[in-house]
């Protein structure tokens, strides 16, 4: 039985906005904590998909899970970049579509780089100083900071985040 069983987040596990979480790749150990938030929906971000113990937690639960970036290795938009414009702005529109997909999670293998950037492209959006979003970012990230990643967030137009004023969420 389930009974003595302790709640353990996965690793990096962190909240963003209500109802907005982030992670690094959830193992069988972190599957009680993950139903507790009772996620509909998980932006998976890598080329690989997920482990097979996570698709069947995944699709027990009945958590829709799109993965972004499959093909990112293939069309790398230009070689220093640490993830395509398009891959952050698909992100950013499920994450701004509040109504139809939350509770909802960002996980990437380690909760640290591509998240890391969905994040800080969010907090831009959500008119944060560029320290605020870097002090964050290096929370997560810690030793591995990466300079290019700092610099995507930073040189991210978010005019060209396009949602419906009439359904943003309200922290926005």
């Amino acid at each position: 039985g389930n009974m003595g069983s302790y709640y353990i987040p996965p690793v990096n596990f962190g909240l963003v906005e209500d109802n907005l979480y982030r992670s690094g790749q959830p193992v069988e150990l972190n599957h009680p904590f993950l139903e507790k938030l009772n996620i509909k929906k998980i932006l998976y971000f890598s080329s690989e998909p997920p482990p097979p113990g996570f698709q069947s937690f995944v699709s027990d639960q009945g958590i829709e899970l799109l993965q972004l970036g499959a093909a990112m290795e293939e069309q790398k938009s230009s070689l220093w970049s640490p993830m395509s414009e398009e891959v952050v702005l698909q992100a950013l529109r499920e994450i701004l579509d509040v109504e139809n997909n939350y509770p909802i999670c960002l996980i990437d293998s380690v909760g640290r780089n591509r998240v890391g950037i969905v994040v800080g492209c969010l907090r831009k959006l959500q008119r944060w100083n560029l320290t605020s979003i870097f002090e964050e970012y290096r929370r997560y990230a810690g030793s591995k900071v990466r300079i290019l990643n700092e610099q995507f967030i930073e040189l991210f137009d978010t005019d060209l985040v396009t949602f419906d004023q009439g359904h943003k969420p309200q922290w926005l």
